[in-house]
């Protein structure tokens, strides 16, 4: 498979990364979300919560089932998800709409109750995650996708604080995926539209 596939997209022929090929959904995201910086602690959350989810998985099927998160995750309200007890974590696990699984569920719950900590230490999570990199964002210069690590030397880093503060499902190549996604680190291939 070539590293760039070009397409026609309704209004414009666009070159892109070809991991995001496969539906107009994983070429919005693409397009508008993945690699663009973000600052805001709703969205991190979101992303935290989303990446959880998605350890073992694609993450195309979580894309696909993210509005169904949305609303089980009270739109990623970290306060709300901190609050949820029994009754709410039994909604979750009959809730098919998205990834019934009894060790992210409890993990979700946790971390929401980590977050806060971390917006109480830090002010918000936002500062937290990027005084990694100094608020700077990563800008590699990557031609094919073989080139993508699963994990770096900053995903070790931060994975082992995030363990440390008590948080789950942080392992290196999770968070590096959530480095990739929140824009910290930006992977989009040389070639494309968005590099």
């Amino acid at each position: 498979m070539e590293d760039f596939v070009k397409i026609k997209p309704v209004q414009s022929d666009l070159v892109r990364c070809p991991w995001c090929l496969k539906d107009e959904l994983y070429m919005k995201y693409h397009d508008e979300e993945w690699g663009v910086p973000v600052h805001d602690d709703v969205k991190h959350f979101e992303f935290l919560i989303l990446e959880t989810f998605q350890a073992g998985l694609s993450w195309y099927t979580i894309l696909k089932k993210r509005e169904n998160f949305r609303k089980a995750f009270k739109d990623f309200i970290p306060e709300k998800v901190a609050g949820f007890g029994e009754k709410e974590y039994r909604t979750l696990m009959a809730n098919e709409g998205i990834i019934r699984n009894k060790l992210k569920i409890e993990a979700a719950i946790a971390n929401a109750k980590v977050f806060m900590t971390v917006q109480r230490e830090f002010g918000s999570f936002d500062t937290y995650i990027w005084g990694f990199t100094h608020n700077r964002p990563i800008r590699n210069n990557r031609n094919q996708l073989s080139e993508i690590p699963a994990k770096t030397e900053l995903s070790d880093r931060i994975s082992a604080d995030m363990k440390k503060r008590g948080f789950k499902f942080a392992g290196s190549t999770i968070i590096y995926s959530h480095l990739q996604a929140i824009g910290i680190v930006n992977d989009h291939l040389t070639g494309c539209f968005r590099f």
